[in-house]
């Protein structure tokens, strides 16, 4: 059953490896690149700070930078424990055309710590947001949030690093991990404020 899976999962990463031009495979590289996220990450540091104050938004960014640690953490476990090759490493992807992108990195892939990372981060926020400031409609920024996390997850596709089911696992792990932590986030703001 399990290399049912891994089949199924291997041609999916292929189809949507296969997508590519000049164009986009620069906004792959652009999108899974962790530096590029600092900008974004300072966005929603002055959108928690105008709408929750600054206590709140100390709690609320200690709890995302605990669920980005988490994500991270867990994911380097679970990569050396599972030693499922990144789609980059695997013959049979390479013999069928995987495009590669970038640098291959660490040989071991699962699950995508960037997607993780990136979820873990925007549910957390957007959670506390929500939770913790509920005259405002969050609806535009929830959004933005969701549609980052899910190009940078899936950039790692494009780039040649990830299958698509190191991705889905690890955007699982990242709103799990997030979905948590917000939750504690928001208890404490409770007690607090």
């Amino acid at each position: 059953m399990l290399e049912g899976i891994h089949s199924i999962d291997q041609e999916i990463t292929l189809a949507i490896n296969s997508v590519h031009c000049t164009l986009s495979d620069s906004l792959w590289i652009f999108m899974s690149d962790k530096k590029v996220w600092v900008p974004f990450y300072m966005l929603a540091l002055a959108l928690l700070v105008w709408r929750l104050g600054w206590k709140k938004t100390l709690i609320t960014t200690v709890s995302i930078v605990i669920a980005i640690v988490a994500c991270d953490q867990l994911g380097n476990v679970v990569k050396d424990s599972v030693c499922r090759l990144r789609p980059c490493y695997d013959t049979y992807m390479l013999d069928n055309g995987l495009h590669i992108l970038e640098g291959r990195g660490h040989h071991f892939g699962f699950y995508s710590a960037h997607a993780a990372d990136s979820f873990g981060f925007v549910v957390c926020a957007i959670l506390c947001l929500y939770g913790l400031d509920k005259k405002n409609n969050h609806q535009p920024y929830a959004a933005t949030g969701l549609v980052w996390a899910t190009m940078v997850s899936i950039s790692r596709v494009f780039v040649g690093k990830h299958f698509f089911g190191d991705i889905l696992v690890g955007a699982m792990v990242g709103c799990l991990i997030g979905y948590a932590l917000s939750r504690a986030a928001i208890a404490i703001c409770n007690r607090v404020a």
